[in-house]
């Protein structure tokens, strides 16, 4: 496997993106943020999470006989135990994180995608797909479209981002609402997970949504074409574009969003070489 990196800081006060790869994996995870207006449970923070969790699963997805899902609910719990002493991690105000992992294993790649991280798989004749778990889209209707009225980065749109995390906090891993990879282990047994033949895959990319956003918010490229530049020209020219279109928009005219600015991570995926060279 050969994979290309690229993580970039968004407006906020710390990249809480995090990607790690080994010779047959890659795990990118996109820590939710925290309003400095509301409550944490947690000392550490977001981005002392989503480290945590991260180099956990790249080490656990490195034994074939681990499935994606077991190795995230098992994550889960050992990074529990770090903190459990220390923090409140009954509540609603966790840290918590989206999700999503590729492995080879054998001549099959699994995946596992938690919430709103992309992964975007080439599959030759079959075309390009893009797997990615919308659920937290379908709740907190009424904050979420306040939420992402403009203009971005004034006192009243953080006051409107805030209203509806609080919301979001109280609907997060609940059969009514929509999982990401927190403090309940469980939620990995909601995640979406799959496996195709690697012989089919000719290129993936693993996306945070801020890495995303020039095709499912911006739809000025398609997953495609977001596939050609990286492969022309890596992960850093995808996050430059996007910065390039997020400050030709600072306020959110063209395109509403909660952040102006959002932490961007990218992996670009070619599979098995002799895989490739044999088809």
């Amino acid at each position: 496997m050969q994979v290309s990196l690229a993580s970039a800081q968004g407006t906020g006060a710390a990249n809480e993106d995090v990607a790690y790869c080994s010779p047959t994996g890659v795990v990118v995870l996109d820590g939710l943020s925290a309003p400095r207006d509301l409550p944490m449970g947690c000392v550490h923070g977001t981005p002392w999470f989503v480290r945590q969790l991260g180099t956990r699963l790249i080490s656990f997805i490195g034994d074939p006989e681990v499935t994606l899902r077991v190795a995230l609910r098992t994550a889960i719990g050992e990074v529990n135990n770090l903190h459990r002493d220390t923090c409140s991690l009954d509540q609603d105000a966790v840290p918590a994180a989206t999700v999503v992992m590729a492995r080879e294993r054998g001549e099959t790649l699994d995946y596992l995608v938690l919430s709103d991280n992309v992964l975007v798989l080439d599959l030759g004749d079959e075309g390009v797909q893009a797997i990615v778990d919308k659920r937290v889209e379908e709740v907190a209707g009424e904050e979420m479209r306040a939420a992402l009225q403009g203009p971005t980065g004034t006192p009243e749109h953080a006051a409107r981002v805030s209203a509806l995390v609080t919301v979001q906090r109280q609907l997060r891993n609940r059969a009514d609402g929509y999982w990401v990879a927190a403090t309940d282990p469980a939620a990995a047994d909601e995640a979406i997970t799959g496996t195709v033949p690697l012989r089919q895959v000719r290129q993936a990319a693993l996306l945070t949504d801020g890495a995303s956003r020039l095709v499912d918010s911006f739809n000025t490229l398609s997953w495609a074409q977001l596939l050609d530049l990286l492969r022309a020209q890596g992960p850093t020219a995808l996050i430059d574009r996007t910065r390039e279109a997020e400050r030709s928009d600072p306020v959110g005219d063209r395109w509403p969003r909660f952040k102006r600015s959002d932490d961007a991570t990218a992996a670009y995926v070619l599979p098995a070489a002799p895989l490739r060279e044999a088809e």
